[in-house]
């Protein structure tokens, strides 16, 4: 009676060939770009209140920042880990959206139209980002699925 130990992806055949592909992936110009630029939005909305002039919202300021950060750290990881990052690039896209409808969210009647057109302008980039990182995603994923198939 021989006992299996159950196989982990760790010990898969294709493991390699999934890394090497991934690999090949995050280093095409197209993934550093996005990698390279969500890393810019994102730290730019952290610092927009003070660069753009609008602290005195102090709830926007801290949303800013914090949104700004967390978009920053998932699309950071981006390029080091390609191909775990599918959820990563769908919370980056919610970040996105939140930050085009923050300033009507949370100054409720207090519109400032530099409030608007910076987060609006600065979300919506992230949004396509982020959008951008997921099609790289499903790509990879697609393509998972072709060479296991044929």
């Amino acid at each position: 009676m021989s006992t299996q130990l159950p196989m982990s992806m760790e010990h898969h055949p294709d493991i390699i060939e999934l890394r090497d592909r991934a690999e090949r992936a995050v280093s095409t110009p197209r993934a550093q770009a996005v990698e390279a630029l969500a890393i810019s939005a994102g730290l730019f909305l952290a610092v927009s209140p003070w660069v753009v002039g609008y602290t005195a919202f102090s709830t926007l300021t801290v949303c800013n920042l914090i949104l700004g950060l967390a978009y920053t750290v998932l699309m950071a990881g981006y390029g080091s880990a390609y191909e775990r990052t599918h959820a990563r690039a769908w919370a980056a896209t919610l970040i996105g959206a939140w930050t085009v409808i923050a300033p009507w969210a949370i100054n409720g009647g207090a519109h400032v139209r530099r409030t608007i057109l910076t987060n609006t302008i600065t979300g919506g980039v992230m949004v396509c980002l982020a959008m951008a990182a997921v099609g790289m995603t499903m790509t990879m994923a697609g393509l998972r699925r072709s060479r296991a198939g044929g």
